[in-house]
Formats: structure tokens, C-alpha cells, sequence
């Protein structure tokens, strides 16, 4: 017999995050084995464009983060040959160089406590978005982690690999999780990798859905207090959880060569 047919919305949200916080607990990666598959999850969503981009995600000493070494495209990242780097962009661990854009990252680490992980990629339909000059319009309910949290900067500064461009970008991303770039790309931060993880493959799918749309007619805006339940309602952190080990058991079906030793998601 159904005991639960009258009970409120807000009673079935509170015993359903109840349920997800007993039963999506934290993954068994390190920091660097997450990293190396948030950059093949990113590959296979979308994010691939030669080697423009940088995936980067905090390191245990302060002004340290991990990246990608220049000249390997995000297909060819495993744990083993991410850089550990000072805001600089001086190489403390592994061989090679980071990308000269990473001082951006130094910015917004420097900006914002709260984020761990910044993912910056020119996917093709973010891309596309940015080049007409127009804001993401989030307008459907799977990329509701995106309303109200996803700035635009709408004039170009140029290759971000100044100081100035890391002020101007840090500054125009603000308090979002997110940002597209006019003429440039997309970039989201998280307080997890499994959040901004989340939170890039989103990014390129909310971007290909406004196009698509804005292709056949005008795109209707959703009410605003749903549309921040439901923000808050996809952006918990066991659904981030829940989510990248998808994108993570999927990637290591792709590229078993990314992670070292066995691994259970």
C-alpha cells in the first residue's frame, strides 16, 4: 500500500537528498586520478579542440595547483603526467611545461577560496555560442545548474596570457560557478573536480540546446522560482557525485590508460 501519495514536495525533496547523502559517498580517486579523467570525460563531451584549454585543480599546499602538460591534448592525460605547478606557473612536480594561459587560473584561485577546480575549453557549441556575442540562456531542465550562475563577458580581452586577462576574467566570473567567453570559449569552477566536471559537460550541452532552439523560433524563459528549485535541486553535491562516477566509468571503458591499477566507481 502507497504511504507516501499526499505527502508534500518539500517532505519527497528532503527524504530523497537524505537518501542520496547515505548512498553516493566520495569516490576512491586522488586528486590526480580524478583530474585525469575529468580530462578524458571532457574529450568525449565535446571539449576537444586541438590543445587550446586547461583543466587545473587545486594542490595541498596553497598557491599550488595541478594541470595538463603543454603539448598533450586532453586524450592523452593520465595521472602520472599532470604538472603540479605555483601560481607562477612554475613546475614543482613532472616534466614539461603548463600552458602559458594557466595564469588565469592563478587569478581566480586568488579570487575565490571556494573553488578547487577551474575547467576552460573552446567545445564547439560554447564556442559557437560566443561567437555570436550572446549570453547562455538556460532554458530547460537538465541544465539547471547553470541558471543564474553562468556570467558572460561580452568584449574579448585577447590571448589570456596576461595578467590582465586573468583580472578581467576572474573579475567578470564573480560569484557564478560559471562563465562563457565572448569570441572565446566556455570556463566553469567547483568546489569539487566532480563539480566542475559536471557543471563542463552541462556547459557544452546547455549551448548546443540554445542553439538548436534559437535555430527554429524564440526561446522561452522558464519561471524564475522553479527554475532556482531546480537549480538547487541538480546541484547538491551527492548528484555530483552520482554524476561524475558515470562520466568516470564511461571514460575508463574508453581509455583504460588514464588511471593506474585497478579502480571501482
Amino acid at each position: 500500500m502507497a504511504s507516501t501519495l499526499r505527502d508534500s514536495k518539500s517532505v519527497l525533496v528532503d527524504r530523497a537528498q537524505r537518501q542520496m547523502s547515505r548512498l553516493f559517498d566520495d569516490v576512491q580517486l586522488t586528486t590526480r586520478q580524478k583530474l585525469a579523467l575529468t580530462c578524458r570525460i571532457a574529450f568525449d563531451g565535446g571539449h576537444d579542440s586541438g590543445l587550446a584549454g586547461q583543466i587545473s585543480a587545486r594542490g595541498q599546499q596553497f598557491g599550488t595547483y595541478y594541470t595538463q602538460r603543454l603539448g598533450l591534448g586532453f586524450d592523452e592525460i593520465t595521472e602520472t603526467n599532470l604538472l603540479l605547478i605555483d601560481e607562477d606557473l612554475h613546475v614543482l612536480e613532472g616534466e614539461g611545461m603548463p600552458n602559458p594561459a594557466n595564469r588565469f587560473h592563478s587569478w581566480i584561485y586568488r579570487a575565490r577560496q571556494d573553488v578547487n577546480c577551474v575547467i576552460h575549453t573552446h567545445s564547439l557549441h560554447t564556442a559557437a555560442l560566443a561567437m555570436l556575442e550572446v549570453p547562455l540562456v538556460i532554458s530547460q531542465m537538465d541544465t539547471t545548474p547553470l541558471y543564474d550562475d553562468c556570467a558572460f563577458l561580452k568584449e574579448w580581452p585577447g590571448i589570456p596570457v596576461g595578467n590582465e586577462e586573468g583580472e578581467i576574467i576572474s573579475a567578470a566570473l564573480g560569484d557564478k560557478r560559471a562563465i562563457l567567453l565572448a569570441h572565446h570559449g566556455q570556463l566553469v569552477t567547483g568546489t569539487t573536480i566532480e563539480e566542475a566536471c559536471n557543471l563542463a559537460v552541462l556547459i557544452e550541452r546547455a549551448a548546443r540546446l540554445q542553439l538548436l532552439a534559437m535555430s527554429a523560433g524564440d526561446i522561452r524563459p522558464l519561471d524564475p522560482e522553479l527554475a532556482r528549485e531546480a537549480h538547487d535541486w541538480t546541484s547538491t553535491e551527492q548528484r555530483s557525485k552520482a554524476n561524475f562516477a558515470y562520466y568516470a566509468r564511461r571514460a575508463l571503458r574508453n581509455h583504460p590508460d588514464c588511471v593506474s591499477g585497478m579502480v571501482e566507481l
